[in-house]
Parts: structure tokens; C-alpha cells; sequence
């Protein structure tokens, strides 16, 4: 028994407060990006150094530390976990503004990472313990807006407190809100009825070797990390290049970034659960294909505004292809939460997410700024726009990885 059977009121209100959680999950984690030049500034960083800031930093324990705390969340108290998990990450985000130096700072992402590690695959189960089968690609969907709406307040408040005082001040107004969240969070969500197998213990290996033995697993989870590889590299430093190369300052960069995540990500992501589900229900191969023709169909205009030397063209181009790819979200989540019984959807989402942001999250960002570093004696300051151009091959990829994975998906699909 799940609690499925709560009222559609109530289910709307679950999946709020997990929205609002989600929100700041990304707004602790995009908030760098916006911040990157007036830290670079002070703290004297390479490209290459503000990289692993965004990515191996946040990525390392993030990564690593979400499968134990889903395990946890399976066996126990999935609101508990995420309550603790958005007070830790928030705590830590709050300390980056009191960092002194690259050491100091890199400790303190890792220190998010860690709280992170346990906000986002219990969300997941927790949406699927509420919602039917028939809704859940358009709850994750809802869920996932936290992505666009996270990262845009990011850029819009990191980039305006930056520039009125100064970027320590943003990073420790962000994290108090977060704190101030989370007790909020466990009163209003109460944990869902499981079903009565979700009380045994379920070792990881058993649940990853349900995993592995899945092609489509592989495929899903190789796809995404292709895509997050470059869509983490691409939001870290899209705002660095906005200032670089289209003379935009903090503000103006940070309400470029906020408009583009509002309307294209927001789009997106609900575009992509409406399609999961409505073509999804009828070929599971779609939950697949719909995401790999996004990618494909998005990547060369993100090519051409990157290379546009007009502020307005660029946003213009940038629009359609922020859209598509956010489409991924809703049907690749729901698939994979239909990979294994519904006890051991946290830590099926865990590893998911293990493969998705160890190497798209953690290689990211870095790979983007080394890049930039190596072509800066050829290039100079447009160094980083042809970094990125190169990045967004990594869409291509991830588009012929979904492709492959649809009919994989219908042998593989668990009901329920």
C-alpha cells in the first residue's frame, strides 16, 4: 500500500514543498557560476581551478555518498533524509562565503556535495510512492522544474548581491534560506506508506545488480552522463562567457541566464514529461527517444549562439535548444525508477545518479575550464567560447545513447 490514495490536494502540496527543496538544491549548487569572476579576482584562480569548484569538488562525495544515504532512505525515513540532507548542504553553502582561499573553498563544495547527496533520489521515490504510474513522467517533471528555477535564481540573486556587496554575502544568504526551509519541509511531508517489503533490508549490490543486468540501464545512465557532462560545463560557464565575450556585467549576465532558465528550462522540462507520458504509455521506447531527438535537434543552434557576437541573437538562439535539452528529465527519471520494485527505487535512482554525476557533474566544468586554459596563448579571451563549442559534442552523444536505449526499455520495464 502506497500512499497513492492521498488527495490530489495534498499529493499537489507533497510535490511543492519537494519542488521548493529541489529549487534550492540547484541554487547552492549553480550560484559558482555566477560568482566565478569576483572569486576568480580575489582568490587568484586559474579557469582550470574554478572547474574543479563546479564539478570534482561538488561532484566527488556527492556522487559517491548518494547511494548509502538512498539505501538509508529505503530502510527508514525518506523526509528525514532530505530534511537533514538541505540543512547540511545549506550550512555549507552558507561557509563558502567565509572561505579564504582555493583549499578553503573546495573543502566547502565538498561539503554541499555531501548534504546534497541525499536530497534528490529520496525525492524521486517519494514522488512514485504518491503518484500513479500513468503520472509520474509529468510529477517528475514538476519536480525537475527545480533544475531551471534553482539555477536561475542563482545567477539572478548571486549575480545582484555580488554586485551591490559582494559574492561572500550571496553564498551566506542563500545558505541561511535553506536552513530555514528545512524544518519547514518535515512538518508539512509526512513520510509515504510503503509497501511491506520496503521493511527488509535490501543490500546495494542486489539492487545494482538488478541494474546491471538491464542494457538499457547502461544506455540510459551513459546518455545522461554525456548529456550532464555538458550541460553542467555549459551553465557553470556560460556566465563567465557572457562577461568575456559579450561585455555583459554580473547583473546583466545574471538576468540573461535567469530569462533563458525561466522560459526555455522551465518549457522543457514540462514539455518533456507531458510527451513521456502521453507517448510513453503506449512504446516505453519513448521514454528514450524523445530525449534523444532533443538533444540532436537542439545541439547546432547552441553552436550557432555561442558564436553569434550579438547579446540578442544569442538569447534568441539560446532559447529552443535550453528547451530541448531539459526535455530528458521527466522520461528518462521515470524510467528508471521502473528498472527495478518499487522498494528499491532510491537506491536504483542513486546509482543512476551515481554514473550521471560522476562523470557529467564532476568532469564537467573542469573539462570546460582546462580546455580554455590550453587555448588561451591561441585564442585569449574567446578561449572559452570555443571550449564550450567543443563541449556541446557531448549532446550528439548522448542523443545516439537514448536512441539505442528505447527498445532495451520495453524488454526491461518493470509495471507498477
Amino acid at each position: 500500500m502506497t500512499d497513492r490514495t492521498a488527495s490530489p490536494r495534498y499529493r499537489a502540496i507533497v510535490l511543492a514543498m519537494l519542488l521548493l527543496v529541489y529549487t534550492f538544491n540547484f541554487l547552492d549548487r549553480q550560484i559558482l557560476g555566477i560568482l566565478a569572476g569576483p572569486i576568480k579576482a580575489e582568490l587568484g584562480l586559474s579557469d582550470t581551478q574554478l572547474g574543479a569548484l563546479g564539478g570534482i569538488a561538488f561532484a566527488l562525495l556527492y556522487s559517491t555518498l548518494a547511494i548509502p544515504l538512498a539505501l538509508l532512505a529505503d530502510r527508514t525515513s525518506r523526509t528525514w533524509v532530505i530534511t537533514v540532507s538541505l540543512a547540511v548542504w545549506s550550512g555549507f553553502t552558507a561557509l563558502c562565503g567565509m572561505a579564504g582561499s582555493f583549499v578553503q573553498l573546495f573543502l566547502c563544495r565538498i561539503g554541499v556535495g555531501v548534504g546534497e547527496a541525499g536530497g534528490v533520489a529520496p525525492s524521486y521515490a517519494v514522488i512514485s510512492d504518491y503518484f500513479p504510474a500513468h503520472q509520474r513522467a509529468r510529477a517528475l517533471s514538476v519536480y525537475s522544474l527545480g533544475i531551471p528555477l534553482g539555477s536561475a535564481g542563482g545567477v539572478l540573486l548571486g549575480g545582484y548581491i555580488a554586485q551591490t556587496v559582494e559574492w561572500r554575502t550571496a553564498f551566506i544568504a542563500v545558505g541561511l534560506m535553506g536552513l530555514f526551509i528545512a524544518p519547514i519541509f518535515r512538518l508539512v511531508v509526512r513520510e509515504p506508506a510503503r509497501p511491506a517489503q520496503a521493511k527488509d533490508a535490501v543490500p546495494v549490490s542486489a539492487v545494482f545488480g538488478i541494474l546491471a543486468a538491464k542494457r538499457s540501464f547502461w544506455l540510459l545512465a551513459v546518455g545522461a552522463a554525456c548529456s550532464s557532462m555538458c550541460g553542467y560545463g555549459v551553465a557553470f560557464w556560460l556566465p563567465s562567457l557572457l562577461m568575456r565575450s559579450f561585455a555583459l556585467d554580473l547583473v546583466g549576465a545574471g538576468q540573461f541566464l535567469g530569462g533563458l532558465l525561466l522560459i526555455g528550462g522551465v518549457a522543457g522540462v514540462l514539455l518533456g514529461g507531458w510527451l513521456g507520458d502521453r507517448m510513453g504509455n503506449g512504446d516505453r521506447a519513448w521514454y528514450a527517444w524523445v530525449p534523444a531527438v532533443s538533444y540532436v535537434v537542439g545541439m547546432p543552434l547552441f553552436v550557432v549562439g555561442v558564436l553569434s557576437s550579438s547579446v540578442t541573437a544569442a538569447f534568441l538562439l539560446f532559447l529552443i535548444p535550453q528547451a530541448l535539452v531539459y526535455v530528458w528529465l521527466g522520461p528518462v527519471l521515470t524510467a528508471v525508477q521502473h528498472l527495478v520494485p518499487a522498494h528499491m527505487r532510491a537506491s536504483a535512482a542513486a546509482s543512476f545518479l551515481l554514473i550521471n554525476n560522476l562523470v557529467g557533474l564532476g568532469l564537467g566544468s573542469w573539462a570546460v575550464g582546462s580546455l580554455s586554459d590550453a587555448l588561451t596563448p591561441q585564442f585569449g579571451t574567446e578561449a572559452l567560447r570555443y571550449a564550450i563549442v567543443a563541449a556541446l559534442g557531448f549532446y550528439l552523444l548522448a542523443g545516439l545513447f537514448m536512441a539505442l536505449a528505447g527498445k532495451a526499455l520495453r524488454k526491461d520495464w518493470v509495471a507498477q
